[in-house]
């Protein structure tokens, strides 16, 4: 194949929800159809012993929920698909949003008893924003859950996007027995199995008319179906490929990830309405994929996914031109060459070593702590930016130090490889200073962090909450020269950026008020290096 075939049989997307709305199970059953794997582990199903693949992290496993994504690749249907799985607690939401960066589109992943979650908007806000195309999943349809039709209503009043269902639920409120495909006509009736979905449901399919079809279903349920479709054809929205790549209509499927039901039908018309990999902006200008120079940037970085090795990986979504095994490429942020070896495809911690990748695709290198996230890659005849990811403002900082003093070296370790993945803001008080403050969205992020630590490097941290709730970047003065600091703390960011820490938005406006001629932000500045050719 050329380069422009490549690209257009690549799907990358990211799949977004309220935390327990199913997101990881619905990524299982994807592989499960998928080919990549023979047997779903569920984070439901405990006593399988069985735990879901992207779920990886020993912590993960044990309280059962995704603390950081997951980089799942495999091929189907003349397909090459990355599924790029995000954790859904809101506490992570800054490693949700990098990932989102890298994707294509995204499927929305909604509770049929719960419908629109804070989660869910806040994530579809990003999507929105940055102008990916979203797909909706309504999960969990073999259990009671609300009316389809006042589903696709809330869509559109909390998030302001109209829904296409390309297919519908068959069967009464919390009794559906599977599924009716719009475009052909088709219903696929599923089996019920008792195995949490581990494996493919048997399926019965056919037309509503055939006699197979009405004796399973019975005449109430056939003409349920015929109602509510004729009322989709008069009032409901068609399918408009440009109103969904502008966000202005979503496609809308219903299934139940754990019982496997509706998930091929989904997976098949995904892959074939989604968005190949698309063009990207950099500050020099647009990027194309089909460019035959090469261009990537770094969305994620992962440390010790082998615990034996205690290695660390660099994810990049390759944005233009064809990737080789052992390429050379220029690192912008440094301006130095380096050569990218032992380049690898995942599916979670799986790895193979891969000899090509095209835009669209995700890939991992081994990196000795070079490269940062949001970090630029490109050939060194055509050199292009990436603009930085935004960094969340933190809400709760603690001051963390080890208990074992013996055990600096590996405490410095841990808190620099983690800082560097994202983890966790990390922050210092200056020169010479022997703790470091850390900065979190959420108390889960503290937890992550300790667990981490303690069994990635052998070491136990003390941590001490601080009192402070906001921040303020110092853009243009020093805080030396500031009035009004009070009870403040200052501290200094991983780039050496001035930062005071107060108490509440009151003492902030004080210090803005004090301090008329100095510019305060609430966010670290983005900043696009963009260094000479080397």
């Amino acid at each position: 194949m050329n380069l422009a075939q490549e690209i257009a049989r690549r799907r990358t997307f990211a799949i977004i929800s309220h935390p327990d709305a199913g997101k990881t199970t619905l990524t299982e059953k994807l592989l499960l159809y998928g080919g990549a794997i023979h047997l779903a582990g569920s984070v439901k199903a405990r006593k399988t012993a069985r735990h879901a693949v992207s779920d990886w992290m020993e912590i993960e496993k044990q309280r059962g929920i995704s603390v950081t994504s997951s980089v799942l690749q495999f091929d189907y249907d003349g397909h090459h698909v990355n599924i790029l799985d995000t954790p859904g607690h809101q506490d992570f939401s800054e490693d949700t949003y990098r990932t989102l960066m890298a994707a294509d589109s995204a499927v929305m992943l909604i509770d049929v008893a719960k419908g629109v979650e804070a989660q869910t908007e806040k994530l579809f806000r990003v999507c929105s924003d940055r102008g990916i195309p979203i797909f909706t999943f309504v999960n969990k349809i073999d259990h009671f859950g609300r009316n389809p039709f006042d589903l696709m209503e809330e869509i559109e009043n909390m998030l302001g996007i109209r829904a296409c269902p390309m297919n519908w639920p068959v069967g009464i409120n919390g009794n559906y027995q599977g599924i009716y495909e719009r475009d052909t006509g088709m219903i696929h009736l599923f089996a019920k199995a008792g195995d949490h979905g581990q494996k493919k449901l048997a399926v019965m399919s056919g037309r509503p008319d055939d006699a197979s079809i009405r004796e399973q279903l019975g005449e109430e349920v056939i003409r349920q179906l015929q109602d509510d479709i004729e009322l989709l054809d008069i009032a409901g929205d068609s399918f408009d490929a440009e109103k969904v790549a502008h966000g202005q209509l979503t496609p809308m499927y219903f299934g139940s990830a754990m019982t496997n039901f509706g998930v091929q039908p989904f997976l098949e018309s995904f892959l074939t309405l989604a968005p190949a990999p698309a063009a990207r902006q950099a500050a020099e200008g647009i990027v194309e994929p089909d460019s035959d120079a090469f261009s990537a940037f770094v969305f994620k970085i992962q440390a010790n996914m082998d615990p034996k090795h205690h290695d660390r990986i660099v994810f990049m979504r390759i944005c233009s031109g064809a990737f080789t095994k052992g390429m050379s490429v220029v690192h912008r942020q440094s301006g130095k060459t380096i050569r990218l070896a032992q380049p690898q495809q995942f599916l979670a911690t799986e790895r193979t070593i891969i000899d090509t990748a095209f835009p669209g695709d995700i890939i991992g290198v081994f990196d000795p702590g070079t490269m940062g996230v949001g970090d630029t890659l490109c050939d060194a005849k055509n050199l292009v930016t990436f603009a930085d990811f935004p960094v969340f403002p933190p809400e709760l900082f603690a001051r963390v130090t080890p208990k074992d003093s013996m055990k600096r070296k590996q405490f410095l370790k841990g808190m620099n490889q983690l800082a560097q993945e994202g983890a966790i803001q990390v922050y210092t008080q200056g020169e010479g200073r022997e703790s470091f403050i850390i900065g979190a969205v959420g108390r889960l992020q503290w937890e992550v962090l300790e667990y981490r630590l303690q069994n990635e490097y052998n070491v136990t941290v003390e941590l001490t909450p601080l009192p402070y709730s906001v921040a303020r970047w110092v853009l243009d003065a020093r805080p030396a020269d500031l009035t009004g600091l009070g009870t403040s703390l200052i501290i200094y960011d991983s780039r050496q950026r001035p930062v005071i820490l107060l108490a509440n938005d009151w003492q902030a406006n004080w210090l803005v008020e004090r301090n008329p001629n100095v510019t305060f932000v609430a966010s670290p500045p983005l900043t696009v290096d963009t260094p000479a050719a080397p």
